[in-house]
């Protein structure tokens, strides 16, 4: 399914041209904090810095729309994102590049940045709307990587430029997925009358308030739960760690059994990967 056929596709539409014009935008912004360095910079270091970005935010999109779509969406979800980021790319560099461009590198190109960003961020577990130690030090080591290829290795200033421009495109993220069909306020509202007035309602007028999802690579399982937002604003700390310790445990027996099942002889053709 394309962006464009996507039941989502304006949130798709908007998040890509967000994502683009953020790494664009931070690009300017890193090479401002080392003025010496950017006069001196390379097309392909300036390149591989917007890549980086764009590694980074994939990986949020995915953390964030764990909050926001039914777990059996996500992955199409994120397939229809790197199109549309794609597409946007396009866009944006066929003045440059001509009419007569390839597409088909724009697409390796972002499906490489995809697999990249996989490989390198989903290892750091946190929840992405919460702070803590781990994306701290998730978003330390994107920046100095940025300060890596920019030739300024542990510049401080560089790494506080990527970290906060990696970072604070999350609120906006955020918005853009609460729109989301069944996001939001009225819709929690909707859905709390509903659930009183229509015990038969069909699927689509709940709300998800917590997910759990299981991802394999290579002979790797990861099963991974999150919380909506306002749920977790709702809870008190007794609350929210009696909830992790129970969400923990199902984690683990579902993980479990997503392994035995995603690795018996029945299904040895089946691989479900991650995304970003």
């Amino acid at each position: 399914m394309t962006a464009s056929q996507s039941p989502y596709a304006q949130v798709l539409h908007e998040l890509a041209a967000l994502m683009l014009a953020v790494a664009a935008e931070s690009v300017t912004m890193v090479k401002r904090s080392a003025p010496d360095h950017a006069l001196t910079l390379k097309k392909k270091q300036e390149w591989s810095i917007y890549l980086e970005f764009l590694k980074v935010m994939f990986n949020l999109a995915d953390r964030l729309s764990a909050f926001h779509l039914p777990i059996q969406e996500q992955p199409v979800f994120m397939n229809s994102l790197e199109d549309a980021v794609t597409q946007h790319l396009k866009a944006v560099l066929e003045p440059a590049l001509g009419p007569d461009s390839d597409e088909m590198e724009l697409v390796i190109t972002i499906g490489n940045a995809v697999a990249d960003s996989r490989r390198e961020h989903e290892r750091f577990r946190f929840v992405v709307t919460d702070e803590d130690s781990i994306k701290e030090e998730f978003f330390r080591q994107f920046g100095e990587k940025v300060a890596l290829i920019l030739d300024t290795p542990g510049n401080s200033a560089v790494v506080a430029a990527a970290t906060l421009c990696a970072g604070a495109v999350i609120p906006a993220m955020k918005a853009l997925f609460e729109r989301v069909p069944g996001q939001g306020p009225a819709s929690l509202t909707t859905a709390a009358q509903s659930s009183n007035e229509q015990p038969d309602r069909a699927t689509g007028n709940e709300i998800k308030l917590v997910s759990v999802m299981s991802t394999v690579e290579g002979e790797q399982v990861e099963t991974r739960w999150g919380l909506h937002p306002g749920f977790r604003q709702d809870l008190n700390p007794e609350e929210a760690r009696e909830l992790s310790r129970l969400m923990n445990r199902i984690a683990q027996i579902l993980g479990e059994r997503y392994a035995a099942v995603a690795f018996s002889e029945n299904w040895a053709s089946w691989h479900k990967t991650g995304h970003a």
